[in-house]
């Protein structure tokens, strides 16, 4: 490992499973020390990743989990936000308990973190905030609402943001993934067999993605190496929100 995080503290959200884990393991392999938070329980691992118990949805326990770590570290680099789920439907058969589930899991716990976390970022003059978005941020996929308008709207917070705090040396920046090997994918795979290889098939490398392959286009955007890009959406998709025919 290169420690392109030495000396960082970094928090990163939905660090149970996922891209969340492989973000955190990769970033505490960098040299980072690593709050993971996340509603359920990591698995025991020693993956170098001090794990906590939090629901991005409740602010109360955001503040409660930030000031922590600020306390016991003194300073907050790196913020993460990956926490999230899926929620589709039918527009006309959404309710209104639903909608704001998919509104509060994807996109206002990422504005509970980033309001946590930006004093401390403000105070010492630096940060990086890195949220996960998706490729159902810029393109919109029948069947799936309102997600789509969730991960909008997350992007319209990176670059708000961005803009926002670029003269106080923070950056934000977000990452949209497209089809990645995530627990709820594999799950989908399970359900509906011949999925995966139709799935694949559409994709530009014949492949789809990884978890980690996300994590290394977080570590590049919570470095040093990304000082000058801010307010900035990366997609990682293997092109495919390029391809104009199936």
């Amino acid at each position: 490992m290169t420690r392109r995080l030495s000396g960082k503290v970094a928090l990163v959200t939905g660090a149970a499973s996922g891209i969340g884990a492989a973000t955190a393991r990769l970033f505490a392999r960098e040299g980072a020390t690593v709050i993971g938070l996340d509603r359920q329980p990591a698995p025991a691992a020693d993956d170098g990743v001090a794990h906590h118990l939090a629901d991005i949805t409740d602010a109360a326990a955001v503040d409660a989990a930030v000031h922590a770590a600020r306390e016991r570290h003194g300073r907050i680099d790196v913020l993460v936000n990956n926490a999230g789920a899926d929620v589709f439907s039918d527009p006309l058969s959404l309710s209104d308990d639903d909608w704001e589930r998919c509104m509060a899991l994807n996109l206002k716990g990422a504005w509970h973190l980033c309001r946590a976390v930006l004093p401390a970022m403000l105070a010492q003059g630096s940060g990086s905030i890195v949220n996960i978005a998706s490729v159902h941020g810029h393109k919109i996929i029948a069947g799936c609402f309102p997600y789509p308008v969730a991960k909008h709207g997350l992007i319209g917070l990176t670059r708000s943001l961005g803009i926002e705090y670029a003269a106080h040396g923070i950056r934000v920046n977000s990452i949209s993934p497209g089809l990645i090997l995530v627990p709820r994918i594999e799950a989908w795979f399970e359900r509906e067999p011949g999925t995966r290889d139709k799935q694949t098939a559409l994709l530009p490398p014949q492949r789809i993605g990884t978890p980690e392959e996300v994590a290394y286009t977080a570590l590049f955007l919570a470095s040093d190496e990304a000082r000058f890009i801010n307010a900035t959406d990366i997609t990682i998709d293997g092109g495919r929100s390029q391809v104009y025919h199936d």
